[in-house]
C-alpha cells in the first residue's frame, strides 16, 4: 500500500475550513438548547465585562472559561450525533459515552461560573 502524500498548503483550503467551522456553529446553536443558553451567557458576560471595564487578565480568564464551555459543548454534540448515527436504538456503552461527554460540559460550565464569580463578585461587592 502506498502512502498518500498530503495536499500542498492552500489558503483557499484554509478558508474553506473556516466555512465548515461556521456551519458547525450553526448546527450547534440550531440544534442544541444548551448551546443557546451558553450563547446568552456569553453575551451577558461580555456586556458585564465591558460595563465593569475588566482588566486584560480578567478578560483572559473569562475567554478561556467561555471557550472551554463552547468547545466541550461542540464535542458533546458531535459525540451525540455520532452515537445516534451508529445506533439509533439505546445501547448502554454509547449511553455511557454520551453521559461522560455531557459531564465534561457540566464540569466546564461549573468552572466557568466559578471564574465568573471570582472576577465579578469583588467588583459588585468591594
Amino acid at each position: 500500500m502506498t502512502k498518500q502524500q498530503p495536499e500542498p498548503f492552500s489558503w483557499a483550503a484554509r478558508l474553506r475550513s473556516f466555512r465548515y467551522a461556521g456551519a458547525g456553529f450553526l448546527v450547534l446553536v440550531g440544534s442544541q438548547h444548551n448551546a443557546r443558553i451558553h450563547g446568552a451567557a456569553t453575551i451577558l458576560v461580555v456586556i458585564a465585562g465591558l460595563v465593569c471595564r475588566l482588566q486584560p487578565l480578567e478578560w483572559a480568564l473569562l475567554v478561556i472559561a467561555m471557550g472551554m464551555v463552547w468547545a466541550l459543548e461542540a464535542v458533546n454534540t458531535a459525540i451525540e450525533f455520532l452515537a445516534d448515527e451508529i445506533s439509533p436504538e439505546q445501547r448502554p456503552r454509547l449511553g455511557k459515552a454520551k453521559d461522560v461527554a455531557a459531564f465534561g460540559v457540566l464540569a466546564a460550565a461549573v468552572a466557568a461560573v466559578l471564574i465568573g464569580l471570582f472576577v465579578f463578585l469583588p467588583r459588585l461587592f468591594p
